[in-house]
């Protein structure tokens, strides 16, 4: 049994009657009347902005929360009034889920043990109680692991299940909604200690839609990318520079020339892997400190800042960075000098590369995802061995291994492993294998697997 095995059209008609479309439109304006001042759009255009399912599962939240406001004089809900009114047209169990709704209050989830198609197990991250199952086929179907939902969850027939709005959190959204319930309780303390009772989460039912359109909106209207940079803390742009090779210049030739450069280390006769120094022990992370950092290193942790290969009359250099193309630029010129002519540079960001990626057709060249999995995983299991020893920004520029050693970082490592599994498994391939890296043997190595749930 779901929500969706419930049909509600009965109780929203009901809406038509006496004065309680007044009464929701002023629910409504406690949801979005904020966000509509600040983005200076009405519900009908955040709605189109949206598309449909988010303008069906924000209008959702809001009814779902004017279904639990008890009214003067009785203290009696929409629900109660309902059902003395037409009652008897709805059946057992449907009776039985609408007092659920409207004795039921919205909280912030953590969501693990997904299995597809079937159930997920919730942990409130506002209420001291402890982790339900819920019964649920279509959302687990999207759900990640450690990923937060804002929902309602009630008891129904012995199970439990969520009503019609979920909303999905990113980290930047779950920090907004707990500093507005501080705000709003007034309370100072650190959020890991923020335990609501019922009575102030059905107040606070507005703030949930808040901080999920105030996070999502300025990425839907364009106005925020992701940050991300590479190891140097240079924007990301990937550059693709193509040396001419002058007239009677051999493959050979430039290899001679290659030969014995410590900044370029051969992998086969036509391919140069060109490398940086590793980052002295201590150093802080460059660029922006909340950027995303994409990089790639050799077995020993030597950065690799891009890529050198002989392709046909061309010598191609592959950089992520136009700081990177022109040092790049430099160093092929002062190695082969006239060997080569005038280069060509074409330029990609990463959601042109992103939407190329996604637009076109797999061919037989792809490597395959027997092959590629194991390549990957054993490159990323580098990398984290790695970065337990690196500051981490999310840390408080600590090392995992460092932060692991007290009780407060002990919590912040969990918080920052699970933010790692749950952004290795949000791309659209279950199988890709970014998403099937299994982050179990970290927790081991930090000593908290008893956080990992």
């Amino acid at each position: 049994m779901n929500a969706n095995s419930f049909n509600l059209n009965a109780l929203v008609k009901f809406l038509g009657r006496d004065d309680w479309a007044l009464q929701f439109e002023e629910v409504m304006g406690d949801h979005f009347w904020p966000v509509m001042d600040e983005f200076g759009l009405d519900h009908e255009e955040i709605f189109e902005l949206l598309g449909s399912h988010w303008a069906m599962t924000l209008w959702g939240c809001a009814f779902e929360g004017f279904l639990t406001q008890a009214f003067e004089p009785d203290g009696r809900t929409f629900v109660d009034i309902y059902l003395k009114s037409r009652g008897f047209k709805e059946t057992a169990r449907s009776k039985a889920y609408l007092k659920a709704i409207s004795a039921s209050v919205i909280s912030l989830y953590e969501v693990s043990e997904i299995v597809p198609g079937k159930s997920f197990l919730a942990r409130d991250l506002l209420r001291g109680v402890d982790p339900v199952t819920v019964s649920e086929g279509t959302a687990t179907q999207t759900l990640r692991q450690w990923e937060k939902i804002a929902a309602r969850i009630v008891h129904v027939g012995g199970t439990n299940v969520i009503t019609g709005g979920l909303l999905p959190y990113s980290p930047e959204a779950t920090e907004a909604l707990f500093e507005g319930l501080k705000e709003m309780t007034g309370k100072k303390r650190p959020r890991k200690t923020l335990i609501l009772d019922d009575d102030t989460l059905r107040l606070a039912a507005p703030l949930f839609t808040h901080a999920w359109l105030f996070d999502t909106l300025p990425r839907v209207l364009g106005e925020v990318q992701p940050l991300v940079c590479n190891s140097d803390g240079d924007d990301i742009v990937f550059h693709e520079v193509r040396f001419p090779l002058e007239t009677g210049i051999t493959d050979k030739d430039i290899a001679d020339r290659f030969t014995g450069m410590d900044d370029l280390r051969q992998e086969n006769p036509q391919f140069w892997n060109w490398l940086g120094r590793p980052p002295a022990k201590g150093d802080g992370r460059p660029g922006h400190p909340d950027a995303l950092v994409a990089g790639v290193t050799m077995e020993d942790g030597t950065p690799v800042l891009g890529n050198l290969e002989i392709k046909g009359r061309f010598l191609v250099l592959m950089v992520n960075s136009a700081e990177r193309a022109q040092r790049g630029v430099e160093l092929v010129q002062n190695i082969l000098g006239k060997m080569v002519r005038t280069p060509l540079t074409s330029i990609q960001t990463i959601e042109q590369a992103r939407e190329a990626y996604a637009g076109r057709r797999p061919s037989s060249g792809d490597i395959p995802l027997d092959v590629a999995t194991p390549l990957v995983h054993a490159m990323l299991d580098k990398q984290y061995r790695a970065t337990l020893d690196e500051p981490v920004g999310m840390l408080g520029d600590k090392s995992p291994r460092a932060a692991a050693r007290t009780k407060a970082g002990r919590e912040k490592v969990a918080e920052w492993l699970k933010y790692l599994e749950m952004r290795s498994s949000s791309g659209p391939d279950p199988h890709d294998p970014m998403a099937t890296y299994d982050f179990s043997w970290i927790w081991k190595e930090l000593g908290v697997e008893e956080l990992r749930r």
